[in-house]
């Protein structure tokens, strides 16, 4: 939870340094999920790490000091970008409830793809990381609490006030 915390917080202050943390969170995550039976999450650690590599490179010398600069999506761009998370998460979703004993498979599968689409819209410094991490924020505590994981859904809860602290934060930033 620590390491999550501190992940966060420097993600909202567009320090580069948020991507150590990153990384051994979900290292950690990919286990406790895992054990929760939440296969689309522990596969989501995964990838999570791969684009916590890639953030970490991506971001680094990009910004004056330690802070990155940010922007908006184009509207074609927020367009394509919902409707392939919308597409994704129904077709994993599928999948995970065909194919596994996943205890919450399009739950799980919603939480999952929207995550990966905010990841990959954090690692390019895109506004909409953040409302796509407050939907999941808001899907992820119901779910983790369903599944007695009431540590992560605090946990969860506590992201939820920092994905919209790093919204604010960051459409401050881009107007400065």
């Amino acid at each position: 939870m620590a390491l999550g915390l501190a992940n966060i917080v420097l993600l909202v202050r567009r320090s580069v340094w948020n991507y150590p943390f990153g990384i051994a969170m979900v290292s950690l995550y990919a286990l406790i999920f895992f054990e929760a039976r939440l296969y689309s999450d522990v596969l989501l650690q995964g990838f999570f790490l791969i684009l916590n590599i890639y953030g970490w490179w991506h971001w680094h010398g990009t910004g004056q000091g330690q802070e990155v600069p940010v922007r908006w999506l184009s509207r074609p761009g927020r367009v394509v970008a919902v409707s392939m998370a919308i597409a994704a998460s129904a077709g994993w979703g599928s999948m995970m409830a065909r194919y596994t004993d996943a205890a919450a498979p399009h739950w799980d599968a919603t939480v999952a793809m929207l995550s990966v689409l905010s990841q990959f819209l954090l690692a390019k410094r895109f506004i909409e990381n953040w409302i796509g991490w407050i939907v999941v924020d808001v899907l992820a505590v119901g779910l983790y609490w369903s599944r007695g994981l009431h540590l992560t859904a605090g946990l969860y809860g506590v992201f939820l006030i920092l994905s919209i602290v790093g919204l604010r934060q960051w459409m401050r930033a881009r107007r400065a």
